[in-house]
């Protein structure tokens, strides 16, 4: 696995986490920009604001060598062999007002895939690369207080709820009332291996 300019691929025992290509953009907004996925990040986006997030996610690559992956089922017998499932990484935090610039690890994975543990081992490995491949001395995951889902797997991952970093997000993201946040250092990580 490599992190930075070279392209990236890890694998886990029934996932590929990758770089994206340009052809990965129409399966994973037919997948993932649904009602259900959307539900607690602001709701179906229109193309414009779609195109604009695929192209936030390309200049995470570009600007800091990670990005949020393309997740993909290997091509076993298992339940969605061979297909997108959504994405799972890491970038720098930049909604504001929150900890800008900290580790978050971020997850979107569509609805037929919940239940599978797949974005727990995505996320493992997301959480991996970041203590191991770019040094990060905590990781931060975000997600409105509501998403129940989201933070239980932050629960699982060993994450502590934060609320001396919550916020409420502003901007394009205003529609985010309460963001919640969780943590977890290397040392935390290191003592549940």
């Amino acid at each position: 696995m490599t992190i930075g300019r070279a392209p990236f691929r890890m694998e886990t025992e029934r996932l590929v986490l990758r770089d994206w290509m340009p052809e990965d953009r129409e399966p994973f907004l037919r997948h993932t920009n649904t009602p259900a996925v959307m539900r607690w990040l602001g709701g179906v986006l229109d193309d414009e604001k779609a195109g604009a997030m695929l192209d936030r996610l390309e200049a995470y690559r570009r600007d800091h060598g990670f990005t949020f992956w393309i997740v993909e089922r290997k091509a076993d017998n298992g339940p969605l062999a061979g297909e997108i499932l959504g994405f799972c990484g890491l970038k720098r935090a930049n909604l504001v007002p929150g900890p800008i610039g900290d580790f978050e690890l971020g997850w979107r994975l569509r609805q037929d895939a919940w239940g599978h543990g797949f974005a727990r081992e995505a996320a493992v490995a997301a959480m991996g690369a970041a203590f191991d491949h770019v040094a990060a001395p905590h990781v931060i995951a975000l997600t409105v207080l509501e998403n129940t889902a989201s933070w239980g797997l932050m629960l699982r991952l060993g994450m502590e709820r934060r609320e001396d970093l919550d916020f409420k997000a502003e901007g394009d993201a205003a529609w985010a009332k309460d963001i919640a946040a969780w943590s977890i250092t290397r040392q935390q990580w290191e003592d549940r291996l």
